[in-house]
């Protein structure tokens, strides 16, 4: 995959939710939702400001992230689906 996001945009892969419940009931994919978690692909250069100034983006490519249900815009990419979305829809770096 080659694409490099502008600005303050991170590019995520959304990570696969659980298909078998914690007492073992398998889950159909029609009752699943989308996932809210997933790992940064690809990060733009950061936010710019009126004065000029760049702040750094706070993620990395690698980390795993919790990012809004709605959040984003999605993209097909050689066959494999990602999640461009600000920085700030970002809600916490998984550890």
């Amino acid at each position: 995959m080659n694409i490099k996001p502008l600005y303050d945009r991170v590019v995520i892969k959304r990570m696969e939710e659980e298909k078998v419940s914690a007492g073992g009931i398998v889950i159909p994919d029609s009752a699943t939702e989308k996932p809210i978690k997933g790992e940064v692909v690809a990060v733009g250069e950061g936010k710019a400001f009126d004065n000029g100034n760049v702040r750094a983006p706070k993620v990395k490519v690698g980390d795993k992230v919790l990012f809004g249900k709605y959040s984003g815009t999605e993209v097909k990419l050689d066959g494999t689906e990602y999640l461009v979305v600000k920085e700030d829809d970002i809600f916490a770096v998984l550890g």
